[in-house]
């Protein structure tokens, strides 16, 4: 699939859980784990706008919780974490990057391509309308380092204030952005790693991602 549909939605609030009524407007849509590797854990997507920003949530398959860093702006993708990858205007190569870990923890960064070289700049005035909502939440075990449990999902929203150093950033009926969405687990200290469109080389090989079509 090389191209997704989101319906739009009043503003609500997220718990991390997908528990909210406005997600029955959305399809699951099944991000694929790298061919390269074989682990059956399933990972899927649902993706909502409103008129202020994007919703997403992550459902992740995982038998255990490998994540430790406890602050925001960190390496997150070096642990379990789900990633989003926002490319509104296509005549710029500067594109928006966004991690979440289980333990709730995010990485919000502004990247710029240069001769397939990613550069990424840290949010820094970052507050008021133009900061994420995020949470997470654990089934069938706790959320703590280490745990042994059954999946973890992450639901966040992303406000299209945040994006304005980019162009488009107020999609209308019809609008198309670049986009994909990976996530990144290490069980038992393997990589595995899944992407909606796949990037043999890496997550930043931004010719290659799909296509978000708004209803």
């Amino acid at each position: 699939m090389d191209s997704i549909s989101i319906n739009k939605t009043k503003d609500f609030d997220i718990t991390g859980d997908g528990s909210s009524n406005n997600w029955k407007a959305a399809n699951w849509v099944k991000i694929e784990q790298r061919v390269h590797l074989n682990m059956n854990m399933e990972t899927k997507i649902k993706v909502l706008y409103s008129k202020t920003g994007i919703y997403f949530l992550f459902f992740n398959k995982d038998p255990k919780l490998n994540a430790s860093i406890k602050e925001n702006g960190k390496h997150l993708w070096t642990e379990d974490a789900v990633e989003v990858f926002l490319w509104p205007d296509i005549s710029k190569e500067v594109y928006f990057e966004y991690e979440l870990s289980p333990l709730n923890y995010e990485l919000p960064l502004m990247v710029m391509n240069f001769d397939g070289k990613p550069h990424r700049w840290l949010a820094w005035s970052y507050e008021d309308d133009r900061k994420t909502q995020h949470r997470t939440a654990v089934q069938g075990g706790d959320k703590k380092i280490g745990a042994s449990i059954e999946s973890w999902t992450a639901e966040f929203f992303i406000p299209y204030s945040l994006l304005l150093p980019m162009q488009q950033v107020a999609p209308e009926s019809g609008t198309k952005w670049k986009v994909n969405f990976n996530r990144m687990d290490y069980l038992d200290k393997k990589e595995i790693y899944w992407s909606w469109q796949d990037l043999p080389d890496s997550f930043h090989e931004i010719n290659r991602f799909g296509t978000m079509i708004f209803n």
